[in-house]
């Protein structure tokens, strides 16, 4: 596999370079030829005439392209408004196809669906890179789609851009399709001797505190918590409603949680309702974290993934960059992002609006990321692989001030958090048998009687009452610590009988008295729970107590009940198992 990358300046210079290109396939072996062309001239006549070059001087090539924000050239930000690179495949067992389709939320079904039906008749194909126009557009439902292709290809590409961030108008185009303003292009590459790897680097690093997207339509984020989504960016980070807004927001954006998988996505503006617009879909019901950057923090995610694109062996490296991580080094600095990649092979790509890959079959649709595309002909040669640190390189090993003060923030929200969690432990809960407090079990019948009216149903909870026979015996006896060990067996038992069911609650409800919650469909064991515990108990053997037993009372719920009802009558059935010979269970 050999790689030219050229920039496209006029009819003159780039002939020559053709007629170079042509006279190496005429001498060396070369089956087939790909031409990518990124460009940040937004005039399709300048564009033709380079297509009709191609088609002159290269008939035999394959050639697409697209719009760009701004390319990359030999690793490195391009300052020329054109770039062509030329793909020439060696190995005569390497193939290629191009597609192109119109492609906007209402027909990009049928361009998907065309799309399996070529790799099911082309099982050559390992990889498919594409590039489209998705501006204002939903990728929902085009990724759903794009997941069910044969698992074992590989998927990778950008969303077409301007050079202006602000503009909508962007296009695509491939050889003898012409250009369409709302479209989309896949090249297909494959073979047996054709091989494919891609990943992505990010660079961001998620914040503890998680949001949940309470309510969202597409790119607009309307929600997060409950509150407006813009709250948080001015709560949390001081962020303002301003012209500076999506500069701010650069170095925060989003993790989306899908899956497996953390998306980042950059908030570009505010709405006059505090509603964010997204730079792509978000997901109702799904998590965010807020996401830091920093140039430190990046490139040592690049330093660390670097070494897997390397350990491939790659001939080629085909990037795509998210345009608002150029917006974010700047043009002075966003170099040295890529600049790495070419130490390992010839390096090249554009600035996107949207990166895609496919990763465990799923494809997704990321932002604010750097897409990595490998290919090589052949096996690996151990002796060809190149070192992805250059000879000048020198890794910083000095950690960046914003780690230390997120590890310092979140290392202290972690005690913070436990020592709450602890706070409401010893508030809810009774200290010898770790059961749930009086006040605690109360509270959760009277919100379960309420949630109860709001039920149709009106049924489906019930209590259990229950209280040590003879107790003060035991402690006469034996003393207090034997008769904690007792109170502490019980309250086993009915940890045991409520392990497997969230409906059902335990607490103390004072000396040796307990009382059960149940709800739902565990009500339906209502007696058949209550002889079980009062079985369970009976068969312990205390080492000074011996054999205890306890009286149980059971009620169901009735019509225009009250906490107070309901406890009451509860109370009255244990009372009833006392006064009738105890080690029973009565029902009221």
């Amino acid at each position: 596999m050999k790689q030219f990358h050229m920039t496209y300046e006029g009819a003159g210079s780039f002939s020559a370079k053709l007629e170079e290109i042509r006279q190496y396939c005429d001498t060396n072996p070369a089956h087939t030829v790909v031409f990518r062309i990124y460009s940040c001239d937004m005039d399709q006549e300048h564009i033709a005439q380079l297509c009709s070059l191609l088609d002159e001087k290269m008939p035999q090539a394959f050639y697409f392209g697209c719009t760009s924000n701004a390319n990359i050239l030999d690793g490195a930000l391009s300052l020329a408004e054109v770039i062509v690179t030329c793909t020439i495949f060696e190995y005569e067992t390497t193939r290629a196809a191009l597609l192109q389709y119109p492609f906007t939320e209402e027909n990009y079904k049928a361009a998907v669906d065309d799309l399996k039906k070529h790799c099911e008749s082309n099982p050559w194909v390992k990889s498919i890179e594409m590039a489209a126009t998705i501006m204002n557009m939903s990728m929902r439902g085009f990724c759903d789609e794009m997941s069910s292709l044969p698992r074992e290809i590989q998927v990778f590409g950008g969303g077409a851009f301007n050079p202006n961030m602000d503009d909508d108008i962007a296009w695509v185009f491939s050889k003898g399709n012409g250009f369409l303003e709302r479209g989309i292009v896949f090249l297909l590459l494959g073979g047996e001797d054709f091989h494919a790897q891609s990943t992505y680097i990010s660079g961001w690093k998620p914040l503890q505190r998680r949001f949940l997207i309470t309510k969202a339509d597409k790119e607009i984020l309307y929600e997060l918590d409950g509150k407006p989504a813009f709250d948080v960016y001015k709560r949390f980070l001081a962020i303002e409603k301003n012209d500076n807004f999506f500069s701010n927001t650069l170095e925060f954006p989003l993790f989306l949680e899908h899956g497996k998988h953390n998306i980042l996505r950059c908030p570009l503006s505010v709405n006059e309702d505090d509603s964010l617009v997204m730079s792509s879909d978000m997901e109702e019901n799904a998590y965010v974290k807020i996401a830091y950057g920093d140039p430190e923090t990046i490139l040592s995610s690049i330093w660390q993934d670097g070494q897997k694109i390397s350990d491939f062996h790659p001939e080629v490296i085909q990037t795509f960059s998210c345009a608002a991580r150029k917006a974010f080094w700047g043009d002075e600095n966003i170099s040295e992002e890529t600049v790495m990649f070419r130490n390992i092979a010839p390096t090249d790509g554009f600035y996107t609006h949207g990166e895609f890959i496919r990763l465990d079959g799923d494809m997704l649709n990321f932002n604010v990321t750097l897409v990595i595309a490998a290919m090589r002909e052949g096996e690996m040669v151990e002796a060809n692989q190149k070192a992805f640190f250059g000879p000048t390189f020198r890794k910083r090993n000095k950690i960046p001030m914003i780690w230390r003060f997120v590890s310092f923030i979140e290392t202290s929200t972690a005690e913070l958090e436990e020592m709450n969690r602890k706070l409401i432990m010893a508030a809810t809960t009774d200290g010898l048998t770790r059961l749930y407090n009086r006040t605690e079990i109360e509270r959760r019948i009277r919100e379960a009687l309420a949630e109860s009216k709001r039920d149709v149903s009106g049924g489906g909870l019930c209590l259990i009452m229950l209280d040590i026979d003879n107790f003060k015996r035991v402690n006469d006896t034996y003393g207090h610590r034997e008769g904690d060990l007792v109170i502490i067996g019980l309250s086993d038992v009915l940890k045991k009988a409520a392990e497997d069911s969230p409906e059902i609650s335990v607490g103390r409800w004072g000396g040796e008295e307990f009382m059960m919650l149940l709800k739902g469909k565990s009500s339906d064991r209502l007696e058949e729970l209550a002889e079980e515990i009062r079985k369970d108990f009976m068969s312990i053997s205390f080492p000074n107590a011996g054999h205890q037993t306890v009286s149980v009372g059971i009620t169901r719920l009735q019509d225009n009940e009250t906490v107070d009802s309901l406890c009451s009558r509860v109370d009255k059935a244990l009372y009833s198992a006392k006064e009738t010979g105890k080690n029973r269970v009565v029902a009221l």
